[in-house]
């Protein structure tokens, strides 16, 4: 097998004194969609920071394409191909769909593929019937994909999806896991972090359960879909 395009290990991380990691550790191949899972507080968000370089304290190995994270503050981070789309979406209100994405533009990236704003309107039609409207006056769920594709107008190997499905309609969750089996099927690898079982077995090769922390289950989503004593200790409301 090759080499990961994404390798964690032993990660450790803190909000002031407050340990919210311990020894997390994880991987990601080309082409491959891997979910963190675990209900609110479970730490899929922290993990998702501490890679991405968000995080003033953490501790461990993060490796990206075999080089070392550490010290690299997260403008850097991003401009080596690390996509990262938070919960929180952070659009800009002020300005139009299509000046959105041109914030995000980069270069292309050799092994990535190449994203143009064409290419987004077609894997996000909704966007594609308002290029002007300001960000603003979009629902949750349009301003879910705009977030999405302004990552992708940066050309990332790999993109870390913070909570996709939450907080939009069905119809938008099930237009969001075509998307993201469509970034598959070009060679895009993705980390997402999710609770919604169902939209992560449409999606994801593999998974990750984090609790309190730390990694209690790792496997296909196969294995753990046949592992009912892991999904009620862990994923269960």
């Amino acid at each position: 097998m090759s080499a990961p395009l994404l390798q964690v290990e032993a990660l450790c991380a803190w909000y002031g004194r407050a340990q919210i990691l311990y020894d997390v550790g994880l991987e990601v191949r080309a082409g491959e969609v891997v979910a963190l899972m675990g209900r609110n507080g479970a730490g899929k968000s922290t993990t998702m920071k501490a890679i991405a370089g968000l995080l003033e304290r953490r501790a461990g190995t993060v490796r990206f394409e075999g080089r070392d994270l550490a010290g690299l503050p997260s403008h850097r981070i991003a401009r080596l191909g690390l996509g990262w789309v938070p919960e929180d979406r952070r659009i800009f209100t002020d300005l139009t769909v299509l000046e959105n994405l041109e914030v995000g533009r980069q270069p292309p990236r050799p092994g990535a593929p190449t994203w143009t704003v064409d290419a987004l309107f077609a894997l996000f039609p909704n966007l594609a019937a308002m290029p002007r409207r300001p960000g603003g006056r979009m629902s949750g769920g349009e301003q879910q994909m705009l977030t999405v594709a302004r990552t992708l107008m940066g050309n990332p190997r790999l993109v870390m999806l913070d909570e996709p499905s939450e907080g939009v309609a069905p119809v938008i969750v099930e237009q969001m896991a075509r998307s993201i089996n469509e970034m598959k099927k070009l060679g895009l690898s993705v980390l997402l972090s999710e609770q919604n079982l169902h939209f992560a077995e449409q999606v994801c090769d593999r998974v990750y359960v984090l609790e309190k922390g730390q990694v209690r289950f790792a496997g296909t989503m196969a294995e753990l879909d046949a592992d009912e004593a892991t999904r009620r200790a862990y994923l269960s409301v």
